[in-house]
Parts: structure tokens; sequence; C-alpha cells
């Protein structure tokens, strides 16, 4: 089993989140009844819809980590699991883009793009190590 398959197992069990096929048309997606949540599109390769206050909030952090990937201008960040830990970040970040979804006023990202895929290249750990 994948990684992102392990994650969408883990994550599909929460209560406040249905899966279906993701509005971009590649992947499986997770959505709250609100939003689109998690869009899984590849065996490593995730994206999360954030919001843009949560990606301000918490962006040192996010431009920290070698698992998360941002784009100028998106309400979506992109993790690439690499490992166990990544996992774990994932279901860390999904809780809070389900807080950030709650108390998002509504129509407040409508205008904004879709998730990031096609918009992110994710070179592997080691090779962006020099490894």
């Amino acid at each position: 089993m994948t990684l992102a398959q392990r994650a969408l197992e883990r994550l599909q069990a929460w209560p406040d989140l249905m899966a279906g096929p993701a509005s971009c048309g590649t992947g499986r997606a997770l959505r709250s009844v609100r939003d689109e949540i998690v869009h899984f599109h590849s065996t490593r390769d995730v994206d999360l819809h954030l919001t843009r206050r949560a990606i301000q909030r918490f962006h040192y952090d996010l431009a920290g980590s070698s698992a998360i990937h941002l784009v100028p201008g998106s309400c979506w960040v992109t993790v690439h699991l690499d490992c166990e830990a990544d996992i774990e970040l994932l279901l860390s970040l999904v809780s809070i883009a389900l807080k950030a979804h709650q108390t998002r006023p509504a129509g407040e990202e409508q205008l904004l793009a879709g998730c990031n895929f096609h918009r992110v290249t994710v070179l592997p750990r080691d090779a962006v190590a020099g490894g």
C-alpha cells in the first residue's frame, strides 16, 4: 500500500470527510460539507486546500518543511509523502484545513483557481539534498 493510500484510508474514517472524484479531474478527493479539502493525485502527491488565511498564518512553518510546496497566490499546498511522518503532517494539516473552512466567510475564495495539480513539480528529497 502506498503512502497516499494509507493517508486516504485513515482520512476516510474521519466523520467530517466524504470521498469522491477530485474536481480537477485527477485522483480522489475528500471534502467537507462545504468544500473540497484534499486531492490525492498520485502515490505520493497530495494537494490540500488550507485557505489563504491559514497559509498566511502558518507560512513560515509551511515554507520550512521539505514535504510542503507552496504556490504563490494559491490557497492550496502540495504535500509530498516520502515517509510515515509526512502522513502525520498531512493529517495535522487536514485538521487545520477543516477548522479553517468552518470559519471562512462564505464566498471568500470562490474566484481562486483550483488545486496545484500541474502547477507544482516535486523532486524527491534525495535529489533536493544533493544525495
